[in-house]
């Protein structure tokens, strides 16, 4: 008598279509970014500054109804999350002069540094193992990065790519810290969405204040063009882009996930060259598309996504196989 069939294995949400849609939707925003930075007309630090509290315009009353729904932070989450806002700020003035100095395209393609920074930090602050293909992929990465930035010869974009990229870079590497620290938060409070973004978001403004006034001052008389594109910024990049990126990685495979998320560094390239007229050369094209290739394949064998600047929201899972205690929750904006 023939035992029967084993019933098929049915591989979790790795085809919804409306998953995916939300998830291409919120790549395809954060994509924009880089361009309305240069819209903007301002210096690093205002961008950053005015991106921040113009989203929490938006995320403080999210925030104050999820608190009706759920109740308030623990006093840990809230000060990982604060914390957290620190790293953040100063992804984004990095990552906005970034973008003014290499285009809107390199700057986005280079802050994917963040996807072997994230394991990294956690080998060195958590002892959390790398694994083979992030350590064999380091120097591939860097080598698509320096490229990029126009080592061999720059086109048509931003006025210093070389230092473009090299802030780029630590862009993905202080975001990467951000990413790590916001796990804190959502381990201690998995129900709370909102509010650590809103936490942070504020420890971002301070944070991007405090250089501004520093360095110069944050500008308050800006031309209403400019007040336009900043919002248009804050509302891409840190309100609508995290809803779609969130509801659409809650609704596939993460290793699905990360390669659709990929269409954000893709599509800033062309999208620099349409619109700001970018022309990078033969080599930073192909240094582009050695990074994107280098975190797909990262993220494919990790399983975990990729994302952004963010530029915007980035959902992170834990990197131990099989781990249960860490929320598959949207990790922040990484507003881009």
């Amino acid at each position: 008598m023939t035992a029967p069939a084993a019933p098929r294995p049915v591989s979790p949400r790795l085809t919804d279509p409306r998953a995916a849609a939300s998830l291409l939707a919120g790549a395809s925003v954060l994509a924009w970014t880089g361009i309305l930075v240069s819209l903007t007309g301002t210096d690093p630090a205002t961008a950053s500054f005015w991106r921040c509290v113009l989203a929490l315009a938006v995320l403080v009353p999210w925030a104050l109804a999820e608190y009706r729904r759920h109740g308030p932070v623990s006093a840990a989450a809230a000060g990982w999350a604060l914390l957290s806002g620190v790293l953040l700020g100063a992804d984004f003035l990095l990552w906005t002069r970034s973008v003014l100095d290499a285009g809107s395209g390199i700057a986005n393609v280079v802050l994917n540094i963040q996807v072997l920074a994230l394991p990294l930090i956690a080998f060195l602050v958590a002892g959390e193992r790398m694994s083979r293909t992030q350590l064999l992929a380091a120097p591939v990465l860097l080598l698509g990065i320096l490229l990029a930035g126009g080592v061999l010869g720059a086109g048509v974009g931003g006025p210093a790519p070389v230092r473009g990229a090299v802030l780029g870079t630590l862009a993905g590497i202080a975001y990467a810290g951000f990413l790590h620290l916001n796990r804190q938060v959502s381990r201690r409070s998995p129900r709370h969405l909102v509010t650590p973004v809103a936490l942070a978001t504020g420890g971002a403004a301070v944070t991007c204040g405090l250089v501004g006034v520093g360095g110069g001052g944050i500008a308050f008389d800006l031309p209403a063009a400019s007040w336009a594109w900043l919002i248009l910024l804050a509302l891409a990049g840190q309100v609508v882009a995290w809803v779609l990126i969130g509801r659409g990685t809650a609704g596939m495979a993460p290793g699905t996930a990360g390669a659709l998320l990929l269409v954000h560094p893709i599509l800033s390239v062309l999208l620099g060259m349409l619109v700001l007229d970018e022309r990078p050369t033969a080599w930073q094209l192909a240094g582009c598309a050695l990074v994107v290739v280098t975190v797909a394949a990262v993220a494919r064998r990790a399983g975990d996504p990729v994302l952004r600047r963010p530029d915007a929201p980035i959902t992170t899972r834990c990197a131990r196989p099989r781990c249960r205690r860490c929320p598959s929750a949207p990790a922040g904006t990484r507003p881009g």
